[in-house]
């Protein structure tokens, strides 16, 4: 029997909770990937997939148009940059705690990670098709049926729209 498994890429969904971690260390524990061949372009890996939101989105704030009859749609460069920088920044501890994981479980090398920048239902989705994943894995913060309702639940429409088999790792404060 061989030790290598049948999977190239496996797409990990990460957004610095718990539960994204939890799933990144399931699939190291549980998804094995093939052995690369010496002729093939693309060595099998684990792909750490993170997305941002827009900066206009990420606050919910907008610092509001100009009062007393001053355009409404401009935006405020240093507000924006100072959003962008402070999302670059938690990218960066998302990454390096994930990346940690990934030492720990000795497989840096078949390790890489993949940021960008949208609405992460369909980023992620997106990602699945563009990089030919085989799985995605990812956590679920499991939210009660209100805050569900409200926020939606990325993985719930990964599970209904991506192109290739969704593994859900909950957490363990189901409510």
């Amino acid at each position: 029997m061989s030790s290598g498994g049948n999977l190239g890429c496996v797409l990990v969904s990460v957004d610095g909770s718990e539960e994204s971690m939890e799933a990144l260390r399931w699939a190291f524990t549980n998804l094995k990937l093939r052995s690369p061949t010496p002729d093939s372009t693309d060595a099998p890996s684990f792909v750490i997939f993170h997305v941002q939101s827009p900066p206009s989105i990420a606050t919910g704030l907008n610092p509001g148009g100009i009062p007393f009859g001053g355009p409404s749609d401009i935006e405020v460069p240093a507000f924006t940059a100072a959003i962008e920088a402070h999302q670059k920044r938690i990218t960066d501890a998302v990454l390096h705690h994930a990346l940690g994981i990934s030492s720990h479980f000795n497989l840096t090398s078949m390790v890489r990670t993949h940021v960008v920048v949208g609405d992460p239902k369909e980023k992620i989705c997106e990602a699945v098709q563009d990089l030919h994943a085989d799985v995605l894995v990812m956590g679920s913060r499991a939210f009660g049926p209100i805050k569900r309702m409200f926020l939606g639940s990325v993985s719930n429409y990964c599970a209904h729209n991506a192109q290739c088999p969704v593994i859900i790792i909950k957490g363990n404060n189901c409510h």
